[in-house]
């Protein structure tokens, strides 16, 4: 066995094999990986083998397409047979709820390159006819869409990695992982020790006890999940003797279960309530192919489902079943890249669908860990999506619900319950008390939006009084659910909440709101090396003038954007940033890794110190003045400054910005202070009508104004210059900035993309979301990025990334919305107050 290598890849899996042998590939010949016992023989062993496309997630989308075109590749590469069955993919619709779903994919698709076709009923039934189609609205079909077999895979992987000079360990337990001073790695085994640069953890069920020897507390936690093997039946058997083609991949999505043809039989596995999470502290050391006791008893009512869809599967018996573990995270994406406070140790674990997503998977780990970013954008699968909140109490539960709703539809403004509340602000009982209807953003609590606090049940008298929220009360929330609580309803379309935000977001244009930020992901930074670190990590320039903000943006070594951050200066060396909630671990941790090593720089996170209240409308300089005795006048404190103020007897840090568009304060301030200031805003408040607003209202105003998000209309697949962000990026600064130059390459060879903002005509219930198909004459040209409802303009709105030459003001396209093609017009950039004379005021 070596005793050094570049790269130390621990799991023989799927997966890790998929990790080698992109790495080889890629030029990283001096690879090993370890497998404590035999290849396959953790979770990929009992693994269905399916090679699903369909996935909201733009990242995992991508990691998907690119297996199964790879897979193909790989066997005509090796010579090997994979067992790759292309049968394709079928999924059933059996109400306007799911077929709008999969309108929607079928957009997504479009953008990513991923083939998709609806089916009729009637076309089921040809490609299906052992199904049953009375009461289905149709179908989606995949046509490149099949299954594979698992082992195969494995083991073309493994001869692919091995022929371009990697080496595999098997049997060979990892004892210890030990990062050494200089951050390279001692990966001790009970075969001796391999120092190394870099290690890949690709150790499913087993992730926890390897995070367990390197300090980490990875948020992966297995699954039990089962799946059916039947004995042969007739008419399948009699459809080989025909040579028949083999019927595609089935899944009733609304019941909740996949089905396959298999050996003659059929193969059925539904994804089951209560079905629990297993192996919490990691699998005993020598667990090998370990199987289950079977529950059949949770499987009733998916057997019963598919009984009636597919009659056949009634009239054979039961040949095995099968009951292993799955790993899951808490979103049911997996993590895929750099762990985070660890130089060089990568993460590619959490895979509920490793079959499909291993070549992917190890394809963007090898482009990662090599060129030193990735070529797709990651964020849906990043590791530092989550922070360390994400303990194991927390991952029991939300792991289970992420199993359970495999086949649920997946709404856009979907918000699950498990584990909730679990990080909440002071004010979140007054917030709710005012009617807020919570979301949860890295383990926050946020509003959402406000519904009515009234009781319903009026008389005639006083529906007769104008008042708005009441009639849209009325009209949405007159029928509670099954008894239960008045609740969200869920849709493509626009839904009950829609009324009720654009009333916030016109109360906030006319009046004044409160917001609860409290979420912002917040640090400070300080030292004699301060200012010279972050003029270096940022491509604007820093604010040279205490009290002066700036918007700042973290290139990636490409040029793309990384992530985006308001600095605030608030001293001679100091310097406090403010970045998204979603993304702390995430911004925080390349902070840390970039921080110099001379101690000149010291960075501080005080996310939970400090709470965010933002104060925004016309009327919001009159209620802040009611309780502060500084001066709040536009000459005293003007647009993109800030002071430390008094708020009544408590103190802030007051920020003239926000992410509305309008005359507004952020006000930053110690925790534990926050319901005092909260009482105190909402009294001075009062005279001025002030109500709360929610995340909702914020996002359809910063539409509006054209405000980009990560990692919607600023990514690392385009320049920050394709994002029109030039007046952030500083070419002209002295010195280097982390993607300065490969920006300046960028510019040379010029753009393939650029961002618009839309205007989409005829819409009467269906708003853009987000990647929908942007056309021109029939061409797709680019895709959305966001979209909703601008209530201050009174349009439908989407934001948007295109080819260059078609982002001019007053080019007409088509973008296609639920199956529905809708003309759009690019329009000027920030359609609400575009000179910002609101900002300003």
């Amino acid at each position: 066995m070596k005793s050094s290598a570049k790269v130390v890849v621990i799991g023989g899996g799927v997966v890790g094999a998929g990790t080698l042998y992109h790495l080889a590939k890629k030029g990283w010949t001096d690879v090993v990986l370890v497998e404590r016992k035999e290849l396959t023989s953790g979770s990929t062993w009992h693994a269905a083998g399916l090679l699903p496309l369909f996935n909201m997630s733009y990242s995992v989308g991508k990691l998907h397409q690119y297996s199964v075109d790879f897979y193909h590749e790989l066997e005509k590469e090796t010579g090997m047979s994979v067992g790759f069955s292309v049968v394709s993919n079928i999924r059933l619709a059996n109400c306007e709820n799911r077929m709008d779903e999969y309108k929607y994919y079928a957009g997504v698709a479009k953008t990513v390159g991923v083939q998709t076709k609806f089916l009729t009923p009637e076309q089921v039934k040809e490609v299906w006819p052992l199904c049953n189609t009375q009461g289905l609205l149709g179908a989606i079909q995949h046509p490149d869409d099949g299954y594979i077999q698992p082992a195969d895979l494995t083991q073309a992987l493994c001869k692919g990695a091995r022929d371009m000079g990697a080496e595999i360990y098997r049997y060979t337990s990892v004892t210890a992982i030990e990062q050494q001073v200089d951050n390279s790695w001692i990966v001790k085994t009970d075969k001796g020790d391999i120092a190394c640069e870099h290690v890949v953890s690709c150790t499913g069920s087993f992730a926890r006890k390897t995070g367990e020897m390197v300090g980490l507390d990875i948020p992966v936690i297995p699954v039990e999940h089962q799946f059916i093997v039947t004995e042969p039946h007739p008419a399948i058997v009699e459809r080989k003797k025909q040579g028949l083609p083999e019927m595609g991949v089935l899944r009733e999505s609304d019941g909740g279960y996949y089905l396959r043809e298999e050996q003659g039989g059929l193969l059925l596995g539904p994804y089951e309530k209560h079905a629990p999470c297993v192996y919490v502290d990691g699998p005993a050391d020598d667990c090998e192919y370990e199987l289950f006791n079977e529950e059949l008893d949770r499987l009733m009512p998916h057997i019963e489902f598919c009984m009636n869809r597919v009659p056949a599967f009634a009239e054979v018996g039961v040949k095995e079943v099968y009951n292993g573990a799955i790993a899951y995270t808490p979103d049911g994406n997996p993590i895929v890249g750099p762990a985070p406070g660890l130089k060089n140790f990568w993460l590619n674990e959490g895979h509920s669908f490793g079959i499909t997503a291993a070549g992917g998977a190890g394809w963007q780990l090898a482009e990662w860990m090599i060129d030193g970013e990735p070529t797709v954008d990651m964020m849906g699968v990043d590791p530092r999506r989550f922070g360390p909140y994400a303990t194991r109490g927390y991952l029991k539960e939300k792991n289970e619900e992420a199993y359970a709703n495999v086949f649920t539809t997946h709404y856009p403004d979907e918000e699950r319950e498990a584990a909730r509340p679990l990080k909440t602000t002071p004010c979140y009982d007054r917030m709710k008390a005012l009617g807020a209807v919570f979301g949860s953003v890295y383990g926050w609590e946020r509003p959402n939006w406000f519904l009515p606090t009234k009781d319903y049940a009026l008389t005639e008298q006083e529906l007769a009084t104008d008042d708005v929220d009441q009639v849209l009360w009325n009209q949405n929330f007159s029928e509670p659910l099954d008894g239960g609580p008045i609740v969200e309803k869920n849709s493509f379309r626009r839904s009950n909440y829609h009324d009720f935000v654009g009333n916030e977001c016109k109360h906030v244009t006319e009046k004044v709101g409160l917001l609860d930020m409290s979420a912002f992901a917040k640090a400070i930074v300080k030292g004699p090396g301060a200012e010279a670190w972050l003029e270096y990590i940022f491509a604007n320039k820093m604010p040279k003038t205490i009290g002066r903000i700036s918007l700042v943006h973290m290139l990636t070594l490409n040029g793309g954007v990384r992530s985006e951050y308001t600095v605030y200066k608030t001293g001679p060396q100091s310097y406090y940033l403010v970045s998204a909630g979603a993304f702390e671990t995430h911004d925080h941790d390349y902070l840390f890794k970039l921080k110099p090593k001379d101690g000149s720089v010291d960075v501080q996170r005080v996310t939970t110190n400090t709470g965010v209240l933002v104060l925004a409308g016309p009327r919001s300089r009159e209620v802040l003045q009611k309780i502060t005795d500084t001066d709040l006048s536009n000459s005293s404190f003007k647009w993109l400054t800030g002071k430390k103020i008094n708020v009544g007897y408590a103190t802030a840090e007051a920020l003239r910005v926000n992410f509305v568009g309008e005359l507004g304060y952020e006000l930053h301030h110690p925790i534990e202070m926050q319901n005092y200031i909260f009482d105190e805003v909402m009294k001075a408040g009062a005279e001025f009508d002030i109500k709360p607003f929610g995340i909702r209202a914020m996002d359809s105003m910063r539409l509006e104004k054209s405000y980009r998000l990560i990692p919607r209309e600023m990514s690392i697949e385009y320049s920050a210059m394709e994002s029109a962000l030039s007046r952030f990026v500083r070419l002209d600064k002295e010195g280097d900035f982390i993607g300065k130059d490969a920006l300046t390459a960028w510019e040379k060879r010029g753009a393939e993309n650029a961002f618009a903002t839309f205007e989409v005509h005829g819409v009467t219930d269906a708003d853009a979301r987000g990647s929908e198909a942007i056309y021109k004459g029939g061409e797709l040209i680019g895709r959305t990025t966001s979209g909703g409802y601008g209530w201050r303009v009174g349009k439908s709105l989407a934001l948007g990334m295109v080819k260059t030459g078609f982002a001019d003001i007053g080019t007409e396209v088509a973008i296609e919305i639920l199956g529905e093609m809708y003309k759009a017009t690019v329009v000027e950039e920030s359609p609400f107050d575009p000179t910002n004379v609101k900002l300003r005021a």
